[in-house]
């Protein structure tokens, strides 16, 4: 009798204090430290847009937001970590453009992009598209026009194949009809000092690297790719206002984590985002890189990254591009 007796004042006691219920006994988020998983190594753009805003998320959320570095596989290494980890919000990726770049580039991937969950945008960088300042040429047109005069004769730099870089250029050629080679380069630097020593004749480039050469005067801006001129370039037109429409490029920066992560747990890492880069010092630190805050939510960023996965499954198409 005592033994029923004890076991019964023990089920009361944990039913009051709600011993055994998971609603009940579940921390609310974040009650631990939180990674941000950056796919490429540090000291690149991504990497430093994402040291830009972890000390402002940490103190937003309470918690400590950490950066691990995981390179590799134009992104897929840092994108596989993510979608193996659990989907409670403790994992977070750097999202940028080669998670719609890679799925139409690469043969396969070591995670699936149906994984990746959207939480907020909140920045967009152009690629700009230059060419020597010796060259004669002084717009699209010219550069069009030339090329069509001479096919497969004029030639152009990435830095790499399946790059945006190199995609933004295959894009050009698709939508004004023209034949130009592509020559990659190891990184962007090198192509660039192709360009300035005539070894080649356009490439496109982030605006970061290429502003000072452009500023210099030893590289000359034809347009940028995004929809809306950048402040750092603002006498120099988009491709859209050159007659391309749906010309549309931008190295963007976001935050995503595993697909099913819950409403409640995006909603605050994406408010908590939002109230970061709203600050003076981090906005200012943002847009001295050239990149535009532009923030979208989780739905919005959602219907920008197919649009922008369905635009490089075409041009993956058209340039024949598939890599091991």
């Amino acid at each position: 009798m005592d033994r029923r007796i004890f076991l019964l004042s023990t089920a009361l006691l944990a039913a009051v204090l709600g011993l055994g219920h998971p609603s009940l006994m579940a921390q609310p988020f974040p009650s631990k430290p939180i990674r941000l998983v950056v796919p490429f190594p540090p000291g690149g753009l991504i990497d430093s847009m994402a040291r830009l805003i972890t000390p402002g998320l940490s103190k937003e959320l309470g918690q400590s937001v950490v950066i691990e570095n995981k390179p590799g596989v134009g992104g897929g290494i840092g994108a596989a970590e993510v979608t193996k980890a659990p989907a409670d919000g403790y994992t977070l990726l750097m999202a940028s453009p080669p998670l719609t770049i890679s799925p139409a580039i690469y043969k396969t991937l070591p995670y699936k992009p149906a994984d990746i969950q959207p939480v907020a945008m909140f920045g967009q960088l152009p690629n700009v598209l230059m060419v020597n300042p010796e060259s004669g040429i002084q717009s699209v047109a010219d550069l069009v026009a030339r090329a069509k005069a001479r096919p497969n004769i004029l030639n152009y730099a990435s830095n790499g194949n399946g790059t945006s870089l190199h995609l933004s250029a295959e894009l050009l050629k698709s939508q004004a009809g023209v034949h130009i080679v592509h020559i990659p380069y190891r990184g962007s630097a090198l192509a660039n000092v192709a360009l300035m020593s005539k070894e080649i004749d356009l490439m496109f480039d982030n605006l970061p690297p290429a502003l000072p050469h452009i500023q210099s005067g030893k590289l000359k801006a034809l347009a940028v790719t995004t929809s809306k001129r950048n402040p750092a370039l603002p006498n120099v037109p988009t491709m859209q206002e050159l007659g391309y429409p749906k010309f549309e490029v931008s190295a963007w920066f976001g935050l995503a984590v595993m697909r099913g992560t819950s409403a409640e747990i995006t909603g605050k890492l994406q408010d908590a985002l939002r109230k970061v880069i709203a600050q003076k010092d981090v906005a200012t630190a943002i847009t001295a890189r050239g990149v535009s805050i532009e923030f979208m939510n989780a739905a919005q960023m959602e219907s920008f990254m197919k649009t922008d996965a369905e635009r490089w499954q075409q041009v993956a198409s058209f340039a024949n591009i598939k890599l091991d």
